[in-house]
């Protein structure tokens, strides 16, 4: 008897879902970068496994990493259908790609998922992600938002402590805080990319866990600002921390991006990553860079002039008069400092770039001038975006002002400012003049950059005729930027731009525009140290960091945190006595020593032009806390603790090579070690500096 057709085929269909099946459960799709396999369940449920942990990372296995909220309702779960693993070649480099798809198993929808995971050769143990989500339902969805990466990590102890994870946090509020900071029990903070207050906002958007012997990131690698926010929360128990990327419709307005998902038609996360590590933060952020570079963002290359140690008037402050700051100039040059900033103070408001009251006897170009005599190169201290009300822009050009989804003014708070729509042309165009004010016409060498209105801006709703949607003035902040910096190189090459975010969280966006990033109004040493360890990760390992005033250390007097993290060292010291004689920045002769000490050990190591190496150590877990730059066939390494008696290992070191050791400080001879793995016993308060030179 022969089997009707029909029956054939659903014979024919039940065995091939039946071998797919198998298939699924014999060989779950995963994808290798490295030492991290990134795999899938039956319910599209990923885990990490990194192999140089020495306990997974994960706290459950399988989570549901990336989930949609739609109509209120948050979808974990999809059934898997297919999976295809090919290799790929593009701008990044070659390496696989891992498609997965499945269907929602919540029976009111008709959503399919395909999950796009890709791994560079060229980028060791970091995976990137897309998702794309198809209604393919006969109703419209309502689109809450969307999360991706989204892990709990456990700690390697069997309880969560206050310091089980240390974390690379970057988001900014008006409290200014720590970017590196240990998270333990009920911990939260949302890192959200936006604004977090008037006028705080942005950074980085890498967020990392790690614990002392491993570590996992997650973050986008879209070439434009996003709204997007990066969690950080330790779960109700305390039994482990929680991390991810995550995106809320109600934060953009739905011409940047969808509320709703129509039958048919699809929407798509940004494009993601995870990485994991050993040792601290600084990996990460290396490969974020290198995944950005090799998308076209290339970060400024640091000029000689961007190495050269830095005095500032602020000291006087923005009562300053230039006699007070012209008298102070040959103690400047004196003391080897090669630049002076004129700071905030000179102009008549923001938004009214003029000269003030100060220039009645003098102008500006004949300061600068001055300035050029004693050998010194001038910065011109600028608060570009801000405008003041009643200044010459508020009054005259108002149709730059910014206006936000309250449909007002967006505040500055320092200055009692508005702020500049830094996406229109004629913004733009506005301080591209000014740039060419300050250079060519008045001859300034340099900008400083500064204010913590600097990082990001707020969606401007008033501009429909010059923006396809408000959030233009967000994505075109760094080309603000990139206009400033080409304008300045064109007219100097060597010319410096400092960008001084005042204690935001540093802009992965804005840092290819600048040649000199600053520690920005650090409120302690550590801050100096982890932020300088934050932006050789991020602009390269010999990025001209400058620590900003030495007043703004421990104590007004830590050159060492500086210095050992390879730095540009500087200070806003006023003098003579005369001048300004209750001044708490006064030049004593103790301080005045304690200059000529540093300037002598800067200038004869040069350390920032250096290879910053900060692989070699933990700034969360390695006690002594310690740093490294490799310089002349050389390592310097300082080393930082309220006091210290013990072992410090000297890392990085060559196998088969003898060393000799000295403290570069006060040039004491420490004696000679052997190469890989050398230790020294030793004890110290505050700091230590130690350089090895491979014996001849």
């Amino acid at each position: 008897m022969k089997t009707p057709l029909v029956d054939m085929r659903l014979l024919i269909a039940i065995t091939v879902i039946f071998c797919f099946s198998s298939c699924v459960n014999k060989q779950q799709p995963q994808i290798t970068s490295g030492k991290v396999t990134l795999a899938f369940d039956e319910l599209l449920h990923t885990k990490v496994d990194f192999e140089d942990a020495k306990k997974a990372l994960l706290l459950d296995g399988y989570q549901p990493s990336e989930t949609i909220t739609i109509n209120g309702e948050v979808l974990r779960d999809f059934e898997l259908k297919d999976y295809r693993l090919t290799s790929i070649s593009n701008d990044l480099g070659t390496g696989n790609r891992l498609i997965v798809t499945g269907n929602t198993t919540n029976p009111k929808y008709k959503i399919q998922k395909k999950v796009i995971a890709t791994a560079y050769d060229s980028i060791p143990n970091l995976i990137t992600t897309r998702v794309e989500y198809v209604n393919n339902g006969g109703q419209v969805l309502t689109l809450g938002g969307w999360k991706n990466n989204q892990y709990v990590l456990q700690s390697l102890d069997k309880s969560l402590s206050e310091k089980s994870f240390w974390s690379f946090q970057s988001a900014s509020y008006p409290s200014r805080k720590d970017w590196v900071l240990p998270v333990g029990q009920n911990f939260e903070q949302q890192n959200y990319q936006g604004m977090n207050a008037s006028d705080y906002g942005g950074g980085t958007p890498v967020v990392d866990l790690w614990r002392s012997d491993a570590g996992l990131a997650v973050g986008h690698v879209e070439t434009e600002p996003q709204l997007i926010s990066l969690p950080v929360k330790t779960t109700s128990k305390n039994e482990g921390i929680k991390l991810s990327v995550s995106f809320a419709t109600d934060s953009v307005s739905t011409l940047k991006y969808p509320h709703s998902i129509q039958p048919k038609d699809s929407v798509s996360t940004f494009e993601t990553f995870l990485t994991s590590h050993k040792g601290d933060y600084y990996t990460s952020l290396r490969k974020y860079r290198k995944i950005l570079d090799s998308k076209g963002i290339e970060f400024a290359e640091p000029t000689e002039t961007a190495y050269e140690p830095i005095w500032c008037a602020w000291g006087y402050g923005r009562d300053f008069t230039l006699d007070k700051v012209i008298n102070t100039l040959p103690k400047v040059k004196e003391l080897g400092f090669e630049w002076a900033v004129l700071d905030d103070g000179w102009q008549i408001a923001e938004g009214d770039w003029q000269t003030n009251a100060k220039f009645n006897k003098t102008t500006m170009k004949q300061f600068v001038d001055e300035v050029h005599e004693y050998d010194l190169k001038a910065k011109l201290w600028w608060a570009p975006l801000a405008a003041d009300p009643g200044s010459r822009v508020h009054e005259n050009e108002s149709n730059m002002l910014l206006i936000n989804k309250q449909g007002n003014y967006q505040k500055i708070t320092w200055w009692d400012s508005h702020y500049l729509n830094p996406a229109l042309k004629t913004t733009k165009e506005y301080h591209k003049q000014l740039v060419q004010k300050f250079m060519e016409e008045w001859g300034y060498d340099g900008l400083k950059i500064d204010g913590q209105h600097l990082n990001q801006v707020p969606p401007d709703y008033s501009h429909s005729e010059a923006q396809k949607y408000p959030e233009e003035s967000v994505e075109e902040l760094p080309d603000f930027y990139k206009e400033i910096y080409k304008t300045a190189k064109n007219i100097k090459s060597d010319a410096v731009v400092e960008i001084c975010p005042c204690g935001t969280s540093g802009s992965s966006f804005i840092m290819p525009y600048m040649n000199q990033p600053v520690s920005s109004d650090p409120l302690d040493s550590w801050q100096i140290r982890h932020k300088g360890k934050t932006y050789k990760a991020l602009m390269g390992e010999s990025a001209a960091y400058y620590g900003d005033h030495v007043e703004l250390s421990d104590d007004q007097s830590d050159f060492a945190s500086t210095v050992g993290i390879g730095g540009v060292i500087g200070s806003k010291f006023t003098w003579p006595k005369s001048a300004d004689p209750d001044n708490e920045f006064l030049l004593t002769d103790e301080k005045e020593a304690l200059i000529k000490k540093w300037m002598g050990i800067y200038k004869n190591y040069m350390l920032p032009k250096g290879e910053y190496r900060g692989e070699l150590y933990d700034i969360g877990f390695d006690r002594p806390e310690a740093h490294a730059i490799e310089r002349n066939g050389k390592l310097f390494y300082a080393f930082y603790a309220d006091s210290f008696e013990g072992k410090v290992e000297l890392r990085g070191l060559k196998a088969d090579t003898s060393y000799e050791l000295a403290n570069y400080e006060t040039g004491k001879q420490m004696g000679t070690v052997e190469g890989s793995g050398a230790s020294l016993e030793t004890s110290f308060s505050d700091h230590l500096m130690i350089v090895a030179k491979p014996q001849e």
